[in-house]
């Protein structure tokens, strides 16, 4: 499993750790992933994804799950990210026929 953040796309950087005598050595920087359930409204259900705490944030603070799904663009999205976009849209697009109707 790559160490990619599913909604932000947020994946590993390259570095040097520097020792006091200035040797350089690589290193990774690593993501801080975690298995986060959030809730879609939409759906009615939860959907567990892989996401940097950064990330998470971010969709707390965009308003929840299906906000911040329906203004990411679909590159930075994983594939399973994407089909619950694709959900979501759906489902809104139903409520919003049944209220026009």
């Amino acid at each position: 499993m790559s160490r990619v953040c599913e909604l932000t796309g947020k994946g590993t950087l390259v570095g040097n750790n520097v020792s006091h005598a200035n040797n350089k050595t690589k290193r990774r920087f690593l993501p801080n992933l975690q298995n986060v359930t959030f809730l879609s409204d939409a759906l009615g259900s939860s959907v567990t994804f892989r996401v940097a705490a950064a990330g998470a944030r971010s969709v707390e603070h965009a308003g929840g799950l299906d906000k911040w799904l329906l203004k990411t663009h679909d590159d930075k999205l994983s594939l399973k990210a994407r089909r619950v976009k694709r959900l979501v849209a759906k489902k809104l697009a139903e409520a919003s026929a049944e209220q026009a109707a």
